[in-house]
């Protein structure tokens, strides 16, 4: 499991309401013999990106600034710790963008850097791996830029999960750079693929996906969950009518 799944498992089983995303979502708790009330109201991000991504499309120049066209780019993030703190892995995963850049020279690769991932490169001697002239090299961005280039990308690849859900929202193909997702409804409906970190499995997600034209089902929910979680604390928990 992920470290942060511990912490996941214990409030799951000290809670007496529980808000699921899916229904998997829901059969995994029943399988965890959770004890709580489960309900499946989708998922607050919908909400997030469906409030934002409009705001992010009339106010935000991040394209403009970066001197970028829509659908010419890939976006990369990557900042785990089973990632970015291993010399060997982090290289596996340099070794895929070198590939990439060499073999979709018509795309850019925009890489806004976590702060721990541009300290590793600093201290393993990496950074002459993406001296590359398709990589281009960011500081972190705000929320409604992160938006607008990830609505506007070709594909993403990412450790994120959050990035793996709003990725699935907007229609843009996803590689998971992991070995597990905790996020499996963007790979049943076909938005996103695990690819692990070796080099030849990343450009081989890269050759699969950058052919999907993003017409799955949002798994969800259509973007009123907070409405509906905020209706059930006050009826219910707060026992008002």
């Amino acid at each position: 499991r992920m470290p942060e799944e511990h912490n996941r498992i214990m409030i799951d089983h000290i809670s007496e309401y529980l808000f699921a995303p899916t229904l998997q979502a829901k059969q995994n708790l029943i399988d965890d013999n959770v004890k709580g009330k489960i309900f499946v109201f989708g998922n607050t991000i919908v909400d997030a990106v469906h409030q934002n991504i409009e705001i992010a499309r009339s106010e935000s120049d991040i394209l403009n600034q970066l001197k970028i066209q829509p659908k010419k780019y890939f976006i990369l993030t990557a900042h785990r710790e089973e990632n970015v703190d291993k010399k060997e892995t982090l290289i596996n995963i340099l070794d895929g963008l070198r590939e990439i850049g060499e073999g979709y020279t018509e795309y850019q690769i925009i890489f806004p850097i976590h702060p721990r991932t541009k300290d590793r490169l600093e201290i393993f001697g990496l950074n002459k791996y993406v001296n590359d002239q398709n990589i281009k090299i960011i500081e972190p961005t705000g929320y409604l830029d992160f938006l607008l280039l990830l609505d506007n990308a070709k594909l993403v690849l990412t450790d994120s999960g959050g990035v793996q859900e709003e990725a699935c929202i907007l229609q843009v193909p996803c590689l998971t750079l992991r070995d597990n997702t905790e996020r499996p409804e963007t790979v049943q409906v076909g938005a996103n693929i695990v690819v692990g970190t070796e080099s030849k499995e990343i450009l081989r997600g890269v050759n699969k996906m950058i052919r999907i034209k993003g017409k799955w089902e949002n798994p969800f929910g259509e973007g009123r969950t907070a409405k509906r979680v905020i209706n059930v604390i006050i009826k219910d928990v707060l026992n008002f009518n």
